[in-house]
């Protein structure tokens, strides 16, 4: 979590240059019409900086070629700032710092902080925004402006007390605070571990652009808050911290409906018992297309056989059979594509489960079959045996128990006994049926050794009826 913050850090930064040239131009232009602008950052308490100032004329004319410069473009229209002329420029102002006006030092410092920055020395940047705020005659608007960028090349470098004390004045100072500073503070106060004021300034960004600026919530605000509450459970209980944290996973699968969101949303109604949900959720990021691990097919498929799903559970996994995901060998380092939900004996053996519980014998027997040639105990040709059973093909049946009584380590010996002999039953084969439910009324459970004895009564009848009736078949065929 805090990598992805870092980054998030980092990358708000690309942005820092937009501001830096935005408060350059905006210095220019108090220059020339000081007079008709109105900053939209207002002091609240320093009431000694003037919103506006005039430049020398002097250092008017060379901060225009400087902003001149920094605006040059190539022949595709694409920024090509021309840096010799800036830097030559610059550095005379800077030779000649002690005759220039307080003013006129602080846009040259907001200059050489925008230099420095899109150079990537973000130290001496620091030192130039530092200097600006130094000088006594700073207008409202390079102040804030410096306050905001100080701020963030502080958290960039990792100065994170710095980077909020920096933020919390600069909000002093200022009459409207945006969200985007908010989430920033939010953003601070969770790489110093104080996830409170973390989670409450996020809670002012999300509710700043909603209700205020109109636009919505950035991504990562969301996340920062949902781990905050996490790193919270200790203070506010397990409980309450997963169901703020599904608050916030329910709003991230909406507007942001990324694979992540989806998983750390079911974890969470799986860690409070929420089945169903946990399923919905799963099912959802299912039809996204979204789950791409072997994992999350079998754990949905899971999820709908428990809620009585069965026919979907069999959907979902022939749809991760079939749903291909690049593999690269780590020593050849060649690509395959291979499925998601691989043909391995469990995850054959929950198909034909999910199909055997849809009522679709047909679909579930050729699965059945695979299972049966990958199971290491014969429980599996056993089950086999008993659909072959249902569906009327009786010689199949009675190979499949053999061989699941051949390979060995069956369960309820006694159970795939009766089986067997029912199917014997059937075939007419009655000594053998009558073999087969000697051997279950052998056994101890008397439950077993009662329905093994009812059958051996039964099929003895039955044999005796069909002996009589082939008699009268003979006896008419004869007469006639």
């Amino acid at each position: 979590m805090i990598k992805v913050i870092k980054k998030s850090l980092i990358s708000t930064f690309a942005v820092i240059s937009a501001y830096s040239l935005l408060f350059i131009s905006s210095s220019l232009f108090f220059v020339f019409s000081s007079g008709d602008l109105i900053a939209q950052e207002t002091s609240k308490k320093q009431v000694k900086y003037k919103k506006a100032r005039a430049l020398q004329t002097s250092t008017a004319k060379k901060m225009a070629k400087v902003y001149e410069a920094l605006e040059e473009v190539d022949e595709e229209g694409e920024p090509a700032p021309d840096m010799e002329t800036v830097l030559k420029i610059l550095n005379g102002l800077l030779e000649d710092k002690d005759s220039l006006k307080s003013y006129d030092r602080s846009v040259m410092w907001n200059a050489w902080g925008f230099v420095y920055f899109s150079d990537g020395d973000y130290a001496k940047a620091m030192q130039a925004y530092e200097s600006l705020l130094a000088e006594p005659e700073g207008t409202i608007p390079l102040r804030v402006s410096a306050l905001f960028t100080l701020a963030q090349l502080n958290l960039v470098q990792e100065d994170y007390q710095k980077g909020v004390d920096l933020i919390l004045q600069w909000m002093d100072e200022v009459d409207t605070v945006t969200a985007q500073a908010w989430s920033l503070l939010g953003q601070a106060y969770f790489q110093l571990g104080d996830y409170r004021k973390a989670l409450s300034s996020m809670e002012t960004a999300v509710k700043t652009a909603e209700e205020v600026e109109g636009y919505k919530p950035k991504e990562n605000w969301y996340v920062i808050m949902a781990a905050s509450i996490s790193e919270l459970k200790s203070e506010i209980g397990e409980k309450e911290s997963l169901l703020r944290q599904i608050g916030i996973y329910e709003i991230l699968v909406n507007l942001y409906p990324k694979k992540l969101y989806f998983i750390q949303l079911g974890g969470s109604y799986g860690q409070l018992n929420r089945e169903r949900d946990y399923m919905i959720t799963l099912k959802a990021a299912y039809q996204k297309d979204l789950l791409d691990k072997e994992s999350e097919y079998l754990a949905l498929a899971q999820l709908l056989l428990l809620n009585e799903n069965p026919y979907w559970a069999a959907e979902v996994l022939v749809s991760g059979q079939k749903k291909l995901i690049k593999k690269v060998d780590k020593e050849t380092e060649e690509e395959s594509f291979v499925p998601v939900v691989k043909d391995n004996e469990k995850n054959l053996k929950l198909l034909a489960d999910a199909w055997r519980m849809s009522q679709e014998v047909k679909k579930a027997i050729p699965v059945l079959e695979k299972a049966s040639e990958l199971s290491k105990s014969g429980d599996n040709f056993v089950l086999l045996g008993s659909l072959y059973l249902s569906v009327d093909r009786l010689q199949e049946a009675v190979n499949a128990i053999k061989k699941g009584l051949d390979k060995g380590k069956v369960k309820n010996l006694s159970q795939v006994h009766l089986t067997l002999g029912q199917v014997y039953f059937e075939l007419q084969e009655f000594e053998n049926a009558k073999k087969e439910f000697r051997i279950a009324a052998r056994d101890k459970d008397k439950k077993i050794k009662k329905t093994a004895n009812t059958w051996i009564k039964y099929t003895e009848n039955e044999e005796i009826r069909v002996k009589n009736l082939e008699l009268r078949r003979e006896f008419i065929r004869q007469a006639s």
